[in-house]
């Protein structure tokens, strides 16, 4: 009995996570999230941001609009939406690696920086780089669905193929095990016996 609970524990674990960890290996690839776009644009182009870099009122919008959970926060004026969708497509991105892409032109962002839970302002940050970002397809169109940073203020490698020529018809996500997965799988034999 012991043993068949072992392995139904592990089979779990493995189709759980194999669900809540799979990561799409290109750019452009059906998404298992829907909300991606939609939280993308909440986080990081939402309107009404301020348009200076005063203090006060970076801390009075992050209170009210994007809440104090996340300590760094980039926003892209909602006046380059469109250039952001094209850094999805083949004219606008280059495949950068896994399921990220990185804009072939450099856009300006303000970049803030704070106190987990106080919304007390570190930093405020105008920065222009290359955007890299996580494009996955939602309603047929290959969309943003996560803004990763660019610490190092990489540029696309010219001889990238286009963000959205990496597409393979029918690929699906691959199955990349990842450090919470590995722990998971001796926490069944501990506790399934």
């Amino acid at each position: 009995m012991a043993p068949l609970r072992a392995f139904l524990s592990l089979a779990v674990c493995l189709l759980l996570g194999h669900q809540a960890f799979a990561k799409n290996d290109a750019p452009c690839q059906r998404s298992k999230w829907n909300n991606g776009y939609a939280t993308f644009l909440k986080r990081h182009i939402p309107p009404g941001t301020p348009t200076s870099l005063d203090q006060n009122q970076w801390m009075n919008y992050i209170k009210q609009h994007t809440g104090c959970n996340r300590p760094t926060q980039s926003f892209i004026s909602p006046e380059d939406l469109d250039k952001v969708k094209d850094v999805c497509k083949s004219n606008g991105g280059k495949a950068y690696k896994d399921n990220l892409c990185i804009s072939q032109q450099s856009f300006t962002f303000v970049t803030v920086r704070s106190e987990p839970g106080t919304c007390g302002i570190k930093s405020i940050r105008k920065e222009t780089k290359h955007l890299i970002l996580a494009c996955e397809v939602l309603e047929n169109e290959c969309l943003p669905v996560h803004f990763e940073g660019n610490p190092e203020d990489l540029k696309p490698n010219n001889n990238a193929r286009g963000c959205q020529d990496t597409r393979v018809p029918g690929h699906a996500p691959s199955f990349k095990m990842t450090w919470l997965w590995l722990l998971s799988v001796p926490l069944v034999f501990i506790y399934g016996y």
